[in-house]
């Protein structure tokens, strides 16, 4: 039987993304999204735990979305889990677990100016480019007066 590396993640960015070029022209825009679980302890005290995932995003999709990116945007990440290492300034060895997108989805809670609309009349999900700004929401990223029911959300 075969193997499976397959990660979907929804959560908020805690910075902005951080778009850079490899010598030979290759976009690549870096990343960090926050997911928080909420759970009862045994003594059912209410707790959460907040996981920040590094996310990679290659070439022409992640050129074409780094402007609809900022801090505090929610976004569907899918991808797979990808691990590196690299040697520091000091010569360390240094390890990294990234999630590497091939699939993102502005959702529009939470933080950033729009809700993406301007993406999708420049384009929204194509084969280049597989992100797809949901439409709908209020000016301020949240939902609102003319915003979709979840029941007409496609997922």
């Amino acid at each position: 039987m075969g193997s499976l590396n397959k990660v979907l993640l929804i959560g908020n960015l805690g910075k902005d993304p951080e778009l850079r070029y490899t010598p030979d022209g290759l976009a690549i825009l870096r990343f960090s999204i926050a997911t928080t679980e909420y759970f009862n302890d045994k003594s059912g005290s209410k707790n959460e735990r907040t996981t920040w995932h590094n996310i990679v995003v290659f070439g022409k999709m992640g050129q074409s979305i780094a402007n609809y990116l900022n801090k505090g945007k929610q976004v569907f990440i899918e991808g797979k889990i990808n691990n590196r290492s690299y040697d520091d300034k000091e010569g360390n060895k240094k390890y990294i677990t990234e999630i590497v997108a091939t699939n993102i989805v502005l959702l529009g809670a939470k933080g950033g100016t729009g809700s993406g609309a301007e993406a999708a009349e420049e384009g929204g999900r194509t084969e280049s480019n597989n992100y797809a700004p949901q439409s709908g929401a209020g000016e301020s990223g949240y939902g609102g007066a003319g915003s979709q029911d979840d029941d007409d959300i496609p997922f």
